[in-house]
């Protein structure tokens, strides 16, 4: 199958290098060039993966517009920030496009499949998401992830394209459920590195964790998304990995802000971008929109977007009046 790339930051280069693994034939895009160049001359990506070894037969094609012409699919990898405008580059593709980007768009309150309805609406649509960090797909450590899509021949399509001994891939109608539980979690794994920085211990997260799949839930079955979709891959698992692993950027976001860091100069330094800083105002904001309590959700956007303290987050959270445990 003839794939197409675009974005090759440490989560596009990985998928790329799975699907690589599966005989297909990849090109692969990126809007910086410079990077783009040395994966071409060294067939590494130091930038995002150091140390692993890719494919030297990958097509990099610097122009977007000449990248995707002729794919049977597309797999979008760029940031949420900058997915609408790529997205719109696809007016006129009539294959199979995949987002792996867990985001939400602050302006509209779209996820991403919600974007690419409007900006390339000939498209057939999927998404995918679980606890697959970059570093480990690449490396072939074995995990599991959810395809979604509102066709379940697309659906299928993509899981069979995936399906590996290294990643076990399992099929969802949930778009939006998948959706979420991958854009969310981001935003709770930056609380659960400020419980790192400020020295908590186990008991701290995984409290935090409990409760929030509770929020995701809540949020998510306000936008529309299934329940139990947050017990899955997308939800737990991919919440579980992404607020414990030393490997989680949104993770290390949280643990040096509790550790008394600037928010500016965390994200002037950092490489890779952390999702959880854009997605804490857009779920803010989705949250406000449906009347939906979040707790946590606030507190990570006090912290970023109102240069709260997080010991003072912290204070306030577990302040708040003593309730039942709403399952």
């Amino acid at each position: 199958m003839k794939i197409a790339v675009l974005g090759v930051g440490a989560w596009g280069t990985a998928l790329a290098n799975h699907l690589a693994g599966g005989g297909n034939e990849i090109t692969v895009w990126d809007h910086d060039t410079p990077n783009l160049a040395l994966l071409a001359a060294e067939g590494r990506n130091e930038k995002y993966l150091a140390g692993v070894d890719l494919p030297r037969d990958w097509r990099v094609e610097p122009d977007l517009d000449r990248a995707w012409p002729g794919s049977d699919l597309v797999l979008l990898a760029v940031p949420s920030r900058a997915f609408r405008a790529v997205s719109r580059r696809l007016a006129s593709f009539k294959g199979v496009v995949l987002s792996v980007t867990k985001g939400i768009e602050f302006d509209s309150g779209l996820t991403m499949s919600g974007v690419l309805a409007q900006t390339a609406p000939g498209a057939r649509r999927a998404v995918l998401s679980g606890p697959t960090l970059a570093f480990e797909v690449a490396r072939g450590v074995p995990t599991a992830a959810v395809v979604a899509s509102g066709d379940p021949s697309v659906a299928e399509r993509v899981q069979a394209l995936f399906h590996r001994p290294s990643m076990r891939v399992y099929t969802s109608r949930d778009v939006v459920g998948v959706e979420l539980g991958g854009a969310l979690k981001n935003v709770i794994a930056v609380a659960a590195g400020v419980c790192d920085g400020l020295g908590f211990g186990e008991n701290s997260k995984a409290a935090l964790v409990t409760r929030a799949i509770v929020e995701i839930r809540r949020l998510g079955v306000a936008c529309g998304a299934q329940a139990d979709t947050f017990a899955g891959l997308s939800g737990l698992g991919d919440l579980v990995v992404t607020c414990f692993s030393p490997l989680s950027r949104n993770r290390a976001l949280g643990e040096r802000l509790g550790r008394g860091e600037r928010l500016d100069d965390i994200l002037a330094r950092s490489v890779s971008v952390a999702e959880g800083y854009p997605t804490a105002r857009a779920a803010w904001q989705q949250a406000r929109r449906h009347g939906v309590s979040t707790p946590i959700i606030d507190e990570v956007y006090a912290m970023l977007y109102e240069d709260k303290r997080p010991d003072q987050a912290v204070r306030d959270i577990t302040a708040r009046g003593s309730k039942p445990e709403d399952w």
